[in-house]
């Protein structure tokens, strides 16, 4: 992702500001995150380029990242405005599958996203088009594959859409990305942010993988927890489930398994092998696993104690000449005693004892970035003098060869339990496959038929849910004269008949900093305002009274409320009769379909649903047997109505 830009350099503006990819979103950087989350998304945007017609008729900002300046890499993030009234989805799916259905619809989205490659190329291939073209112009907010794609709706609630890392050719690992992403969402002071927990690696669930090693998901170390199950999945089945599996004790699948399946044998002896503690459970072993593989070097590397390197047919010199070649560069980078050397200066140590310069430079070239022994060749352009340089890191502890039971001497027992990191994602992938997958009927009985129902419901966990802060102002120093409390609304329908519904589900407190003078008066118009301002079914809202306060519109706020206490206004919307009985100011469709599955959903959690053409309720298509490479009928009937229909009376 190198220079990534969307309209070619010429179009970008000269001078234009960069920003550092690893502070962006720290306070001060750009700006001093003060506010509510509204508040700071306008601060931040004054620091954004004002970008042209990207995204059909909404507003757009980008901001150029940068993530390394030697070599020099950077992306662009996008910040899109997306009003309602342009908005071809007004209510949020996202919202309704997380739980928040009965959230009110914002008068604003903002999308934060960095595109990837494919993105860049399908908005490039739009603006070069020919002036009389009737290609329709991509929306950069409806593409697939960003890098990354986070909405936040403007009372302070998102989710994230996406995270693309490595292995889809982002150039930025995912970890990182959700670092900057993380930032982001604490310097925007966003209150709850959700995400739907898709992210694999090697075809591998992540939140399986993860859930058993860890005891939480990938998105865990982010503060990630559960959200919302589907299925009828709920956060104590969840935690049950993952308790059951961590504790299946690795004995007892030898015990099963390993007749049929030698192969599962052998690789818990591996890894119990190269562990320095017993590892008694399928957690353990998980466990391991994965902290081993965070420490194994990323490079391939090839035998451990053989120290020639990999030697083409073609090549012109023998795999004994290489050798001896590769012995002499690794020994004068030893004496380096880990420093930083010139290639220049490694081939005049190794012409001492090494005449062929041609081999020398084939070896130096072949060596980069390669495992020798107990050593990584780390070969890199220095920034500044243009000069390759090497380096030796050693990597005997990533690789394991001093453990207990593995004498020196030894070489052959050495070798036969070298592990480098493609050994252990195809041990992993075999284990995932065999053992937490595949259902076998020794895996049908017993304690051994947890593995299949607990590997289903961490799988059916999928929504998480981050809370950032309850929407606290943060109150700048030295602005002594204000203080801060908090506000909400409920609506009525009329003047004596409050809406059940919305009273129990009011909408987000407000935070607001007032003077120690400030009247009721003063505190009920800017309550106005800002709740017009926020949601799209509150534009002509109107504070009627106070719950459960006696007060007069004169009287000071602070001497009948403490500092940072609640209030709560009760109102109803002036000359838009209809709007607060619709369903519409919701995110979520109420009462609009009834779900009642077998599992225990009432709501709709974003899985594939077939209704019944009799009752009309709606019901998961796995739940009823429906596979989901099989189309849903044409005519579906639940297993209550077929009851039914059986039990009338045949016709004469």
């Amino acid at each position: 992702m190198s220079h990534l830009d969307l309209f070619g350099s010429k179009k970008r503006k000269r001078g234009e500001r960069v920003f550092k990819f690893k502070t962006f979103g720290e306070q001060g950087y750009p700006v001093d995150w003060g506010g509510t989350f509204w508040q700071n998304v306008e601060s931040l945007l004054e620091f954004g380029n004002l970008e042209g017609d990207l995204c059909c008729g909404m507003a757009s900002w980008s901001f150029q990242l940068e993530v390394h300046r030697h070599p020099p890499v950077h992306v662009l993030l996008f910040v899109v405005e997306e009003p309602m009234e342009v908005s071809l989805d007004r209510q949020c799916k996202h919202c309704q599958f997380v739980g928040w259905g009965h959230h009110m619809i914002c008068n604003k989205k903002y999308h934060f996203l960095m595109p990837s490659k494919d993105t860049v190329v399908a908005c490039l291939n739009y603006h070069g088009r020919p002036p009389d073209s009737t290609k329709a112009q991509p929306n950069l907010v409806e593409l697939q594959g960003h890098i990354m794609h986070g909405v936040f709706h403007s009372n302070g609630f998102g989710h994230l859409l996406c995270v693309n890392g490595l292995e889809m050719g982002s150039g930025l690992p995912g970890c990182q990305i959700m670092d900057f992403w993380d930032r982001l969402c604490s310097g925007l002071q966003a209150r709850k942010v959700s995400l739907n927990d898709i992210s694999q690696k090697k075809s591998m669930d992540l939140r399986l993988l993860h859930g058993i090693a860890h005891g939480e998901p990938w998105f865990g170390r982010w503060g990630y927890k559960f959200g919302r199950g589907t299925y009828g999945v709920t956060q104590s089945m969840y935690q049950k489930a993952i308790e059951a599996i961590q504790s299946i004790p690795l004995s007892l699948l030898v015990h099963h398994l390993g007749n049929s399946n030698h192969e599962i044998s052998i690789i818990f002896s591996r890894y119990q092998t190269l562990s320095g503690h017993s590892l008694a459970t399928l957690g353990d072993l998980f466990h391991f696993m994965l902290e081993l593989k965070s420490r194994l070097p990323k490079e391939s590397c090839v035998d451990s104690y053989n120290s020639r390197i990999l030697v083409e047919k073609s090549c012109r010199w023998s795999p004994k000449r290489v050798e001896m070649a590769t012995r002499v560069i690794v020994e004068a980078l030893k004496r380096a005693e880990f420093r930083w050397v010139s290639r220049q200066e490694v081939r005049d140590t190794a012409r001492a004892y090494i005449g062929d310069t041609g081999l020398l430079d084939f070896v130096l070239k072949s060596l980069g970035n390669h495992i020798v022994g107990n050593y990584l060749v780390r070969r890199s352009l220095n920034p500044v003098t243009k000069v390759l340089e090497y380096c030796l890191e050693d990597v005997s502890n990533a690789c394991l060869n001093d453990h207990e039971g593995l004498t020196t001497s030894d070489s052959k027992t050495k070798a036969r339990y070298m592990i480098t990191r493609v050994q252990l994602m195809k041990d992993m992938f075999y284990l995932y496959k065999h053992v937490l997958k595949e259902q076998k009927t020794t895996m049908t009985w017993g304690i051994l038929a947890t593995i299949p129902l607990a590997s289903r419901i961490i799988l059916d966990t999928k929504y998480l849910i981050k809370e950032h802060c309850g929407g606290e102002l943060k109150v700048q120093v030295g602005i002594a004269s204000k203080s801060k409390i908090y506000c909400t609304i409920v609506l009525r329908k009329d003047n004596n008949d409050v809406d059940e519904r919305l009273q129990k589900v009011m909408a987000p407190y407000e935070c607001f900093a007032l003077n120690s003078n400030t009247t009721f008066d003063e505190l009920k118009t800017q309550v106005e305002q800002r709740f017009r301002r926020l949601y799209w079914g509150l534009r002509s809202f109107v504070v009627q009274s106070i719950v459960n306060l006696n007060v007069k519109g004169s009287d000071l706020v602070f001497g009948l409320v403490e500092v940072g206490g609640k209030v709560v206004f009760e109102g109803t919307n002036v000359g838009e009769i209809g709007i607060i009985v619709s369903e519409d100011i919701f995110e979520g469709t109420q009462n609009k379909c009834v779900m009642n599955c077998g599992c225990g959903a009432k709501d709709n959690d974003g899985e594939r649903m077939v209704s019944c053409d009799i009752c009309e309720i709606w019901q998961h298509t796995r739940c009823v047997r429906i596979p989901n490479n099989q189309e849903i009928p044409s005519i579906f009937l639940c297993s209550r109505c077929e009851q039914d229909i059986l039990l009338f009376p045949c016709l004469p």
